[in-house]
């Protein structure tokens, strides 16, 4: 017994040594590089918005004569000089970006989440190929459509108001949003609609009393794409508003910068960092559901 319990011992397997665990010191060093490639990223991102915000302080013939972040000399007016330095106060051509964005965030609520409703839950003919045509929509560029729009709200008088931005959202034109719906509606059981149908609910009912309270981080998501896009769209304010009563914040910004070269940069540079201040605040409260909301649409 002594010889074999020799033999089985011997053939056991040593544990590994101390030596061969990778040392703690590795694993944090990894961690300290990560980290730093990040917060370099995180600052090469950073840099043009805190080289805009540094500009908006500085007078205007030290912006591009002094080109680093730390002003040699600080100009504070820049702000109240370009509050008023338009044809109204610059909070006039807040209002009217505020009321370009609520309508067509309200718009493209209630139109695309019916919509994807229809795809997601009613079975009518041609299902199919209208969910195909308008998901084959979302590859048209904008630039393609803006001429017959265009035509189309000349003829109906809506040139030069705030018409043609909000009367579409309504339509449940943006198939970005209607397909992030779908995705999120078809994960919803529908056991929960043929409860609800026992119980003599029809399609409306289930819709706004079953479907829209569990689909908040959907309609969140919706939300915060129309605010960030609408409130940054340019092309499309520009075409339809020629009126200066009518300029949004982009267009209005843009009236800043002279061809001839006499251009206010610094007012240029406060007015832009005072026009991000909604879209900050709009992200930072909403990414949680941001981010809950494309999680859990089966977007991959």
């Amino acid at each position: 017994m002594t010889d074999l319990q020799d033999a089985a011992e011997t053939f056991v397997v040593a544990p590994k040594r101390p030596a061969d665990r990778p040392e703690p010191r590795t694993g944090r060093a990894r961690s300290v590089v990560k980290h730093l490639v990040l917060i370099a990223v995180g600052v090469v991102m950073l840099y043009p918005l805190l080289w805009m915000l540094s500009s908006s302080i500085k007078p205007n013939d030290l912006i591009f004569r002094e080109p680093g972040l730390i002003p040699s000399e600080l100009d504070v007016s820049n702000y109240t000089v370009g509050w008023d330095a338009l044809l109204h106060p610059f909070s006039h051509y807040l209002i009217n970006s505020a009321v370009i964005v609520m309508g067509s965030v309200l718009g493209n609520l209630i139109s695309c989440a019916l919509a994807a409703y229809a795809f997601a839950r009613l079975n009518f003919k041609f299902r199919t190929l209208f969910f195909a045509i308008m998901l084959m929509s979302i590859m048209l560029p904008i630039h393609v459509v803006i001429v017959p729009q265009y035509i189309l709200f000349s003829e109906l008088g809506w040139i030069n108001t705030f018409l043609p931005l909000i009367v579409p959202k309504f339509l449940a034109t943006d198939a970005f949003f209607v397909f992030l719906m779908v995705q999120f509606f078809r994960g919803i059981p529908k056991e929960l609609d043929e409860a609800a149908r026992l119980d003599g609910a029809g399609h409306i009912r289930i819709f706004f009393r079953i479907m829209l309270p569990l689909s908040l981080p959907a309609l969140a998501t919706t939300a915060i794409f129309t605010f960030i896009w609408t409130w940054n769209d340019f092309f499309s304010q520009l075409i339809f508003l020629t009126n200066p009563d009518k300029y949004t914040v982009p267009v209005a910004l843009r009236t800043f910068v002279d061809s001839t070269g006499a251009s206010s940069w610094g007012s240029l540079f406060a007015m832009s960092i005072v026009s991000l201040i909604p879209v900050f605040l709009v992200f930072l409260f909403g990414q949680k559901y941001l981010v809950k909301g494309i999680a859990t649409t089966g977007i991959k």
